[in-house]
């Protein structure tokens, strides 16, 4: 990480801190950590911050900012701390997501255990007890990508696509996890089903989740999700929520 971070200039519309090439847990925290430095300093310029896996944007009209002047300010604040290893933004939310792992609702579980190296059975274990953060969302309005699993996690898409998992469907590839917003195909593998709801278009907090939230994904059975699903109207799916900071 000697090269990061860098800051670039996006077109007219902005800049761009940059902590990694690739993801990892330092990389991600320093962007989030990065951003809420940046809310709190309520910098008259800014119109907006928003973070990816490994970089914080910050909104700023260059026609009126001198790319300069901004670079300056970026780098007084990146020298304040090393951002690598600061504490994770305050607000923050762990989420236990119930999820099926029967065959039926995770038709790609022994696949994905099978390119694991482990077995279904370990594979249920691992993935219904890790814990991982909110790393970014995108794609699709809410959808979160989370991380990271252990190292033997870190398996392929694959080569061609589902054509569709249903909302809720939870997938995996290269050591993440994504909970669908929306029915989508995807090249990453269907090994669990919640009926929590990542986007809620009439809440008045329309992104269920954060970047920085953390969410664990307990076992339940598949008739046990049928009825969360037929009693809920919140769009937790049965989740219960725990403030972390």
């Amino acid at each position: 990480m000697t090269d990061f971070p860098q800051i670039r200039s996006v077109g007219m519309s902005g800049m761009l801190v940059q902590f990694a090439e690739k993801v990892s847990e330092p990389a991600n925290r320093a962007a989030l950590a990065f951003r809420a430095a940046l809310q709190a300093a309520e910098w008259s310029e800014v119109t907006e911050t928003s973070t990816s896996l490994v970089s914080t944007f910050i909104a700023v009209d260059l026609a009126r900012t001198a790319p300069q002047a901004m670079t300056a300010k970026l780098q007084a604040l990146l020298a304040a701390q090393d951002w690598f290893h600061a504490p994770l933004p305050a607000g923050r939310t762990l989420w236990q997501v119930p999820c099926a792992y029967d065959e039926a609702l995770a038709p790609q579980l022994i696949e994905a255990a099978e390119a694991a190296g482990v077995s279904p059975e370990q594979a249920i274990k691992e993935l219904s007890t890790s814990r991982v953060r909110v790393l970014t969302i995108g794609f699709a309005p809410g959808q979160p990508y989370m991380g990271e699993l252990p190292e033997h996690w870190n398996i392929p898409r694959q080569q061609t696509l589902t054509k569709s998992v249903p909302p809720g469907a939870l997938v995996v590839a290269i050591r993440q996890l994504i909970v669908f917003t929306n029915a989508s195909p995807t090249g990453w593998r269907h090994v669990g089903q919640t009926a929590f709801q990542t986007f809620r278009p009439e809440a008045e907090m329309p992104f269920a989740l954060s970047p920085g939230d953390e969410l664990c994904f307990p076992a339940v059975t598949a008739n046990e999700l049928r009825k969360i699903t037929a009693k809920d109207t919140s769009g937790n799916g049965g989740a219960q929520q725990e403030a972390l900071t």
